[in-house]
């Protein structure tokens, strides 16, 4: 008989270091936006991640406390409204000549999770420029959060690199972040093939851009063993992504039977 673990919920969101969006981010030249960080739009990601009271919270491009952000460590404040516990890493890797750059040494990933973590590790791609990968261990699945390439070639490097590395798993896996694909599913329909994951949002479900959502970037993948129960993309605009919002449980006779093969 198979027995279920408890539901989970997944929040992953691409906040862009809580600097707003609108056309004032463009102001006084493109991109201008990237250098301001705003406590008003922070408190309210924060206020609305809080609402949805997720167990478990993948963040990209936060702000680990530049000048930028006041100094403030952006996911340690969010994970305090939460209650959780928090690991994050600079995105670049450590020879990455941005890890020398104020402002961008301090642009990071991470997880915020309320469940027991019994491991975190990081992971580097061998190509393009944001080469984090963050795997969080838990009791049943290991989830990992990345933040891929903005150029096909890189991404489709990095997605052999990533099929490589979560075949060592010996627990049921997730795959989640901004992946980037400006293509949608068509473009990592052969990874998730090999891999033997499949996308939770069943629905093709738009991320991008928050305004007027038309294309899916951000994916939530799941190996067979994993139930999803639900799966969102709310109407928040704090950021020039949306959030996506998984609920999941893993069979635990399924994961049991996962691992085993494994290890073999």
């Amino acid at each position: 008989m198979q027995q279920q673990d408890l539901e989970l919920r997944l929040l992953i969101y691409n906040i862009r270091y809580a600097t707003g969006t609108g056309p004032t981010f463009h102001l006084p030249l493109p991109g201008a936006g990237y250098l301001r960080s705003s406590k008003r739009v922070l408190d309210g990601i924060t206020n609305f991640v809080s609402a949805e009271r997720p167990d478990i919270v993948g963040l990209i491009e936060v702000d680990t406390g530049s000048v930028r952000s006041g100094m403030r460590n952006q996911a340690e404040h969010i994970a305090t409204a939460l209650g959780h516990y928090t690991t994050y890493e600079c995105k670049y890797g450590a020879a990455s000549f941005n890890t020398f750059v104020p402002i961008l040494r301090k642009q990071a990933n991470a997880f915020l999770a309320a469940p027991g973590v019994t491991g975190e590790r990081f992971h580097y791609f061998d190509t393009g420029i944001k080469r984090l990968i963050i795997e969080l261990e838990l009791d049943d699945v290991c989830i990992f959060l990345v933040h891929l390439s903005l150029k096909y070639r890189q991404r489709q490097y990095q997605l052999r690199y990533l099929h490589d590395l979560i075949a060592k798993s010996v627990k049921p896996v997730i795959i989640a972040g901004d992946f980037n694909t400006f293509w949608g599913t068509h473009e990592i329909y052969l990874f998730m093939r090999a891999a033997k994951l499949r996308s939770a949002n069943t629905h093709g479900l738009p991320s991008f851009p928050s305004r007027t959502p038309r294309i899916e970037l951000d994916f939530v993948l799941v190996s067979e063993s994993i139930e999803v129960t639900d799966f969102r993309v709310p109407d928040v605009r704090f950021s020039d992504h949306r959030p996506v919002i998984c609920d999941f449980n893993v069979v635990r006779s399924a994961a049991a039977a996962d691992s085993h093969q494994s290890a073999a």
